[in-house]
């Protein structure tokens, strides 16, 4: 807000804040994996899926952050939308609780990255030391957030810029190197068989996993301009610019340098720069990348570790959350439970943490929120300034992309979310039970 109180974040602004959080790690850790998912330059459809299973799920974010212009995201339009005295604390409660195990998952991925782009730097390091080196970039970030932080947005516009400037340094480095040539895929490519749609859904997972931060402007929708427009506005560009720079960053890169070289790769934009430039390049590339991943893991720690503290101040989470510290008035335990997780986490693969990620997400958190569109359009107290273009039709492809990877993580990954759903519900009825709060609130 401004200092009379006004809303302040316009399109121009809506927009940015979901580019910088779309724009972090992912594309630069993500890339071989989709090249090896579909083994060759058709890997490109995956990153076209993304965008669309994106697009669609942002506008059912569009119509709830329209409809529901207060600050809070998922876990408020949650509560709104199913009953915050009936089903919605539950679901509510569900979206949090993916929130504390998911987001460290997400941290933990980029830790990894790290991980994997020094050993460029540092070829010496072992499979160990690279484990030990992700955790220790997890606990070194929690430290720094350990504290009273008053500006970290200006911080975030400035590593969002070099994350930008990296990407425009591989599309140019593709546009002045590149050969169409290369983009030849290989023979049988598009016969339609089981490993196809396998290595496709794969593709999906991973290039999704890139997009996610389309919705972030939801979580500021109380500070939002005419959020009706400006909220499906920012959403619709802000996908529609981050796919065309990641197409055009994947194009570059596979035009330059073989596809299979690309795949096998755990530090692919460091290598490609050193095919087309002196050496020095390649480590200002590096160092760059470095930078821009610590700087994502520290800016999503900062926003992660207060989601859970307002919820538990509002009464709707674990108590512990809410602690403050006594000097600095940051969320003390958040912080530190956020940092050890991800610190634990980044001892898995990178693959692993990211389809756990997706796997968790689409379970407890995804689903739910489309169904919410539903849900709070047979509301007739609240009004709906904005609806989808279309509807049902983006609900259905949203659910139906989110379906997709969820069968395409396998089985394990599956399990492994339907469990943390159980324990999830479990977690809740036991709280809820105890402070007198729905289904047990008659018999309170």
């Amino acid at each position: 807000m401004t200092s009379d109180g006004a809303p302040r974040i316009g399109l121009r602004a809506a927009t940015t804040l979901n580019m910088l959080s779309m724009i972090g790690a992912g594309p630069f850790l993500t890339i071989p994996l989709i090249l090896e998912s579909m083994h060759g330059p058709q890997a490109l459809l995956g990153w076209i899926a993304g965008a669309v299973v994106a697009l669609a799920d942002g506008l059912v974010w569009a119509e709830l952050g329209a409809a529901l212009p207060r600050s809070g995201g998922g876990y408020r339009y949650l509560l709104e939308a199913y009953g915050s005295r009936g089903p919605g604390r539950l679901l509510a409660f569900l979206f949090l609780w993916q929130t504390i195990i998911a987001f460290p998952l997400m941290m933990a991925s980029g830790a990894v990255g790290f991980a994997h782009y020094l050993q460029y730097l540092v070829p010496s390091l072992g499979p160990w030391q690279m484990k030990a080196v992700a955790a220790l970039v997890c606990l070194l970030s929690a430290a720094l957030v350990y504290r009273r932080i008053d500006r970290v947005g200006r911080w975030g516009t400035f590593f969002g810029a070099l994350v930008l400037a990296a990407i425009l340094w591989v599309i140019l480095e593709g546009l002045l190197r590149g050969r169409v040539a290369a983009l030849q895929v290989p023979a049988g490519a598009w016969q339609i068989t089981p490993s196809f749609w396998a290595g496709f859904g794969t593709a999906t997972l991973y290039s999704v996993y890139d997009y996610l931060g389309y919705n972030n402007i939801c979580s500021y929708a109380g500070e939002v301009q005419r959020p009706a427009v400006t909220i499906p506005r920012s959403i619709v560009l802000s996908v529609a610019i981050v796919a065309a720079l990641y197409l055009a960053m994947n194009v570059g890169i596979i035009s330059a340098m073989p596809w299979q070289d690309a795949a096998r790769s755990q530090y692919v934009v460091s290598e490609f720069i050193a095919r087309l430039r002196p050496a020095a390049a390649a480590t200002v590339m590096t160092w760059l990348i470095l930078v821009t991943i610590f700087a994502a893991i520290f800016a999503a720690m900062c926003a992660t570790a207060r989601i859970p503290y307002a919820a538990a101040v509002d009464g709707h989470f674990f108590a512990a959350f809410g602690r403050l510290h006594p000097s600095g008035r940051f969320p003390s335990f958040s912080v530190a439970f956020i940092g050890v997780t991800s610190a634990l986490a980044s001892l898995l693969e990178l693959d692993a943490l990211i389809t756990a990620l997706m796997a968790i997400y689409v379970v407890i958190g995804a689903l739910p929120i489309i169904g919410a569109v539903t849900a709070l359009r047979r509301r007739t107290d609240v009004a709906r300034p904005f609806s989808m273009w279309g509807y049902p039709l983006p609900s259905l492809v949203a659910a139906a992309g989110w379906i997709a990877i969820l069968v395409t993580s396998g089985i394990w990954y599956v399990l492994a979310g339907v469990s943390l759903l159980v324990v999830g519900v479990g977690s809740y009825l036991w709280r809820a039970n105890r402070a007198g709060e729905w289904p047990y609130e008659r018999a309170a």
